[in-house]
This record gives structure tokens, sequence and C-alpha cells, in this order.
């Protein structure tokens, strides 16, 4: 009751603000990263205005919101719960409370009536958005995959086989030959790094271990929760091995996603996981740049083992995305300019980047520049088929980024996860971080493997049996 009160309270807050600004609506935008001390999402949001004016006489003057340094969802919640609301909102976790606040509005009939976002939404968008329609991401399958850098991968005996036939094994003998041979003459310090905890990890050797879903359904025909199950004891265990042998890098918990990156283009590291697509193309032109062509990138295939994919891919809901605050009084300009960003015209602004900084027009094709390469990412949507208005000179994407794609839909699985009951919520974040707290333990060695049936029985008692009940009498 305190917490609806407090955004009642306060929800005039977020109508004071200044509606129009030299006669154009002024549209308010919280976007990570994508804030007011950064020039390039100035320059962004001003051509934005100057196409929307052209193209569809829409005439705005964006306000680029800054939000606090720190966790983006937590800053942006304290933000939002304050009552200071813009009219669209980039999340990136912690959207659910604040739906259920009824402060996001439902896309279903915008989309029904849009004249470009209804046609390219795939498959796994429009399961996520009739579970959940708040939240519009229309992107490329998101799952993360393996690389390593080609220059050290031709050198080493192992690649093939790894390749061939990659078993958990494979890797783990892939791995050893990384780091023993140095072929970064004295580096690597270990084979594979990720950013923070082992979600990164997971996207390789999960499936292997016969994790294909967050339920696993036993023998009996009944489901239990796959963390707490023998399988991801199993894989804890080949974690811990992987970190006791260096081969996991020892201070991947303090690694965030620019050290991590760092370290693979120092020849720190061997392989990092990132997404599928442009973050790899971003890498591969990062790693070009600072070791020659020779470096560029080679995608590794998911561990194969009782299972083999990068991830089951969660259809409950679109897990980050652009929402339209409730509360805006602009919220059919807000789609309007969403529905432009997916027609041809918007989609040259939001997948090319500027014209003479990140594509030239030469003999009248497009020419994309190195700086596209190692740095643009579309802002908003980037649907499966693009067309330029003119034929592009150079691919959108490098060889590595297009094979990534390729590997995220050949091993497209769904999941059975579902949105977790709002009187749930609570105990499964404590369920959540026991499970962190357990496995980090386990991996690093404070804790020896076999406390891992503590964890399952902490678990139980914390929620688990209650939500695994729950689990049994709704998935389908």
């Amino acid at each position: 009751m305190l917490l609806t009160f407090s955004l009642v309270a306060c929800k005039d807050k977020a109508t004071v603000k200044e509606d129009e600004k030299d006669g154009k609506t002024t549209i308010r935008v919280v976007y990570k990263d994508e804030g007011p001390s950064n020039p390039v999402a100035q320059a962004y949001f001003s051509n934005l205005e100057k196409a929307l004016k052209e193209d569809e006489k829409i005439d705005v003057k964006f306000e680029l919101v800054e939000v606090p340094q720190g966790n983006y969802a937590e800053k942006l919640n304290l933000m939002l719960f304050s009552g200071d609301i813009p009219d669209m909102i980039y999340f990136q976790g912690g959207d659910q409370q604040i739906a259920e606040q009824d402060l996001l509005e439902d896309l279903t009939p915008y989309i029904e009536k849009s004249k470009h976002i209804k046609n390219i939404l795939q498959p796994y968008n429009e399961k996520r958005l009739n579970n959940y329609p708040y939240l519009l991401w229309i992107k490329p399958l998101d799952s993360k995959t393996p690389v390593v850098r080609g220059d050290w991968f031709n050198q080493l005996s192992s690649s093939k086989e790894l390749m061939e036939n990659p078993t958990i094994d494979n890797y783990y003998k892939f791995f050893k030959e990384l780091v023993a041979s140095a072929p970064g003459g004295g580096k690597p310090a270990n084979a594979v790094t990720v950013a923070g905890d082992i979600t990164e990890l997971d996207f390789i050797f999960e499936m292997a271990f016969g994790i294909n879903q967050t339920w696993l359904k036993k023998e009996d025909g009944t489901y239990e929760y796959s963390k707490a199950s023998n399988k991801e004891k199993e894989k804890l265990t080949f974690y811990n091995k992987l970190y006791n042998e260096g081969l996991l890098d020892p201070q991947y918990l303090t690694k965030q996603w620019d050290t991590k990156e760092k370290a693979f283009y120092d020849g720190e590291t061997g392989v990092i996981v990132g997404t599928s697509g442009k973050v790899i193309d971003i890498y591969n032109g990062k790693m070009t740049q600072v070791n020659g062509e020779e470096a560029e990138l080679v995608v590794l295939p998911p561990a194969k083992g009782e299972s083999q994919g990068f991830a089951p891919t969660d259809i409950t809901k679109e897990p980050r995305g652009i929402a339209i605050s409730s509360q805006s009084k602009h919220k059919e300009t807000v789609f309007q300019i969403l529905d432009y960003l997916a027609s041809p015209k918007g989609q040259m602004l939001d997948r090319l980047g500027f014209e003479k900084e990140h594509y030239n027009i030469t003999d009248g094709q497009i020419e994309l520049t190195q700086k596209y390469y190692n740095e643009w990412y579309a802002k908003f949507f980037e649907p499966s088929d693009f067309e330029t208005e003119k034929p592009l000179k150079t691919p959108l994407l490098s060889e590595p980024a297009m094979k990534s794609q390729e590997l995220a839909k050949e091993y497209y699985a769904e999941d059975n996860s579902f949105i977790i009951p709002e009187e749930y919520v609570s105990k499964w974040d404590a369920m959540e971080n026991l499970y962190k707290e357990y496995a980090t333990d386990i991996i690093t060695g404070k804790r020896p493997v076999d406390d891992f049936e503590k964890f399952v029985k902490e678990w139980n008692a914390a929620g688990g049996e209650e939500l695994t009940k729950y689990a049994n009498e709704n998935i389908k």
C-alpha cells in the first residue's frame, strides 16, 4: 500500500514537465548508455528528429534523461518510483514491478494497427508479447556465442577436433592446449573469462549437461528446477575443475563487460562469450584493429553432450526492451516514432548510423566504414529482412557475426520457464541469491562440491518446494 501511495502522490511530478518547446512536442526518453552525456546519443536523436519531421511530418524534440551511475535497473526504478516517468523507457530488468503498478502501456492495440512493426515481429516476439505486452524488442535471437581469435585457433592441434565433435572433453582439451601452448607469446593467462558470474559460461556448456530447460522433466513425469538438479551439480563440478586448473579466469567474479573485453583484445584470455550478431561484429572489428586481420574471430559451437545448444529461449517475456509510459500525454506519438524506426527509412538511421561517419555513398552504393564495424549498433530494432535504399557495397555484418547468428538459429529451442507469480517474487529473489552464493563457493573451492546437497535443502526450505509444486501444476 505504501508503494502505491508514494507513486500516486508523486505522479504530478511527471506531468509538470514542459510538453512543448519551440512549438515541438517534447518526448522524454530514458535509455541505458544513451543519455545526454553521450554525444553519439545526442547526435542520433537529433538526426531522428529531422528524419521524423521530413518523412512523417512528426515534429518532436527529444529530451534524454540521465540515469545515475550504478545498476541501471535499480537506478531506473528509483527514478520511476519517485514519480519522474519519461514517455519512452528502456528496461533491462526491473520492469515487472513497474508494470504491476499499471505504469506501462499495453502495446497490443498499437501493434495491431501499426504500419511496420506488426510485419517484422518474429514468432518468439509474438509469443513474448502475448504473454507480456509491455516491452518491445525486435532483435535477432539473443543467444550468446563463444569466440576465439583466429590466429590462435589455427595454431592449435585440438581446434579441428573441437569443431567436428565439440564434446565437453574436447572443449577441456582445447582450453588446456590454449593455455599450455601460449600462442600469444607467453599468454593467455587463462582459457576463458566471463563478466561477473557463470551465465556466459552456461551458454557454452549448460545444455551439454542436459540442462535444456529451466524445469527438467524427470523419469516419473514430474518437473524439478534445473539449478537444484544433479545435472547442475555435475556442471558446477566441471566449472570447479576449470577454475582449479587456471582455465577459467580466477578473476572472473570481478570482471565487468569492459574489462572482460579488454582482456580478450590484449591476449590475456583466449575465449569470451558475446551476443550473436552485432556484438560479435564489434568484437571482431576491435580484435582485428588491435591484432591484425589474421586475428579475425572464429565462432565456436556449443558443447555437445546430453543435449546441445547455447541456451533455451525464454518466451515468457522480452528480457529487455522499450516501453511506453501509461502516464504519458503522448503515447500515440511515441508509438508512431517506434513504428517509423521499424520502417525502411527509419532503419537506414537505426542500422547504418551517420553518413560520412559510419558509411559513405560510393558510386551509388553504401560502403560501411571501419567505425561502423567497430562501434555502431541499432538502438531500437533489427528486423531479419532489411533492404537498404541503395545497394550495399559492404555487408552489414562480418563473417564471424553472420556465423554466430546462423548458429543461434540452428540451435534454437524454447524454454518452459514462466513469469514468477507476485506472491513468490521475494522468495524467488532470495532463492536465486542462495544459488549464486553456493555456485560461486563451489566453483572457487570455498565449499566442497558435496555441499550442493545442503544448497538443495536450503533452496527447498526457502520456497523451492512451494514453487516446484506450482511449476508441476502449471507447466503444460
